[in-house]
């Protein structure tokens, strides 16, 4: 697996980024300001073929930062890619940041998996994927309404 920081050009990945955040408009408030990673397993040169999973991570303060976006190839899902990354970006900020936030729908599997990355529970915004999004959003039969965040201690992560 190569996981690689990209500076330029980051827009080349919204079909991808789209899985996770639907509205490309609420893409762009983050997009260009975070630091958008790529992990690819295959050959050593980028391909959309080789292209498993992106996330995007943003500053908030001094000793905060949040993980707006992970997303992974359905086909590709559940082989460990996410994971991988996840724990990239955790170690690539330990030693800027204290804390990593990340926010995300009440769906049980997602919160399984970023609890099952060392996350746990640390707020609710009530009503913000009805107040912030054009349509209302699904995940399967479950419609989105508030938004859980979750946080993780990044002095945790280890190599």
């Amino acid at each position: 697996m190569k996981i690689e920081k990209i500076t330029s050009n980051k827009k080349q990945f919204l079909d991808l980024l789209l899985l996770a955040d639907e509205q490309e408009n609420m893409i762009d408030k983050y997009l260009e300001h975070g630091d958008l990673f790529t992990l690819c397993d295959g050959s050593t040169t980028l391909t959309n073929h080789d292209l498993k999973s992106v996330c995007v991570v943003v500053p908030i303060d001094s000793e905060t930062c949040e993980l707006k976006n992970i997303a992974t190839y359905e086909k590709y899902q559940g082989k460990g890619y996410g994971k991988a990354l996840m724990q990239f970006v955790c170690d690539f900020y330990k030693n800027d940041y204290k804390t990593m936030l990340v926010g995300t729908g009440e769906i049980p599997w997602i919160l399984s998996f970023y609890e099952g990355c060392g996350f746990e529970k640390s707020h609710r915004v009530k009503k913000f994927f009805t107040d912030n999004y054009e349509q209302p959003m699904f995940e399967g039969e479950i419609q989105l309404v508030d938004m859980i965040y979750l946080k993780k201690d990044l002095y945790l992560c280890t190599n």
